[in-house]
């Protein structure tokens, strides 16, 4: 499972906080991409980015996630710049399950990697991400949450 899925809330709360916002580019994201607010709007989120928000959930409007043919593709769209709205998981408590495979500690940070459909996390250079449970075998997901310091609702 590459990308990132909403697993549990911190504080223990029952569900994601979910807001719609317009895609930034015209660009592809995939169901678990990690997200970046500019300008209000959000594009495709790499590592140093400095206003995380937290992971696509889909779109707002489900005809939007269709492929080139029209054939219906759940959980991924070819979006239009300022046009296509998505919807995104946006609370900074939001801990998301991963793959990776390693053993982590929790507390440890990590960052973030890859291109749509693909994200990964990665070793730790711009503390994107803080381990929340420690991980004793590989094979295990890793539960991580967004740093304050890269979300963009925790900056003051």
């Amino acid at each position: 499972m590459a990308g990132f899925d909403w697993a549990y809330n911190l504080n223990g709360g029952n569900g994601p906080v979910i807001k719609d916002f317009y895609m930034k580019d015209t660009e592809t994201f995939t169901k678990g991409d990690l997200m970046n607010v500019e300008t209000g709007e959000v594009d495709l989120a790499v590592t140093s980015d400095a206003n995380l928000i937290g992971a696509f959930v889909g779109t707002v409007n489900p005809d939007d996630e269709r492929d080139s043919a029209h054939a219906r593709t759940p959980g991924k769209v070819a979006g239009t710049d300022s046009t296509t709205r998505v919807r995104v998981i946006i609370n900074p408590d939001a801990v998301y399950r991963t793959t990776d495979a390693n053993a982590r500690d929790a507390g440890a940070t990590l960052d973030i990697s890859g291109a749509t459909g693909a994200q990964v996390v990665a070793a730790s250079a711009n503390t994107e991400f803080v381990v929340v449970e420690t991980k004793l075998q590989a094979a295990n997901p890793t539960y991580v949450m967004i740093t304050p310091t890269a979300h963009v609702l925790q900056k003051t």
